[in-house]
């Protein structure tokens, strides 16, 4: 495992198929595939207002649970794509603006923030989200498996800190989003991603500080 990089399809035919971490199969023939591709389904139709809604007479912790695995590998691979770009020496703080800058700590192996290069917080990063996705307590894949009582906490940090991967990017390196052209491939994914945390109030407004400005912009576009 550890960093090396799978090589993966991804719907939009998008240039580059290089993912930082493995990506996140949803079984297929499962309920959550289903529910997979009903959100791809109304994605197609433009409205991501209405795509991101809770589906009719569906459960909605399943819902935050597929939709968090889809934002996992979205990010993944657009993480992906400037990975070369993002180094040490580049990014010697994970930063997101000269006025945000993240410490990483997960509560379990480390306790205490610790101030490390962006590349560095981002591995950390997904490979803490992976094993979130991948601890099927937390994450069934079977149905009929209850989800945790603590799922909605679990999936709101999830979301938090995939939410960082996107401030740096747009912070840090969207001149070179722009030179390999993933820039609406970028916005796309994450005007998606904030619909889907507005809708159910997932992440903290504080939170989305570093990105407030856009934010308002991609909200206002679409009322």
């Amino acid at each position: 495992e550890g960093l090396t990089r799978n090589v993966s399809l991804f719907v939009s035919g998008s240039r580059s198929s290089k993912t930082f971490k493995p990506k996140k199969n949803i079984p297929e023939g499962s309920h959550q595939y289903e529910l997979l591709k009903h959100a791809e389904a109304t994605l197609g139709s433009g409205n991501l207002r209405q795509a991101v809604m809770l589906p009719e007479g569906e459960d909605l912790n399943e819902w935050i649970a597929v939709n968090t695995v889809d934002f996992f590998n979205q990010i993944n691979m657009l993480y992906g794509t400037i990975t070369e770009f993002c180094t040490e020496a580049s990014c010697p703080v994970m930063s997101a603006g000269p006025r945000y800058e993240y410490h990483w700590a997960d509560g379990t192996n480390i306790k205490k923030p610790i101030k490390c290069s962006a590349p560095k917080y981002i591995d950390y990063l997904m490979t803490w989200v992976q094993d979130q996705l991948d601890d099927e307590t937390l994450f069934p894949s079977k149905i009929g498996v209850p989800f945790p009582k603590n799922f909605m906490s679990v999936a709101k940090t999830i979301l938090k800190r995939l939410f960082r991967v996107y401030a740096h990017i747009y912070h840090q390196h969207f001149d070179s989003v722009m030179r390999l052209q993933e820039e609406a491939h970028l916005n796309t994914s994450f005007k998606h991603f904030i619909f889907f945390v507005q809708e159910f109030n997932l992440i903290d407004r504080r939170e989305l500080a570093p990105l407030q400005e856009l934010i308002e912009k991609l909200g206002s576009k679409d009322r």
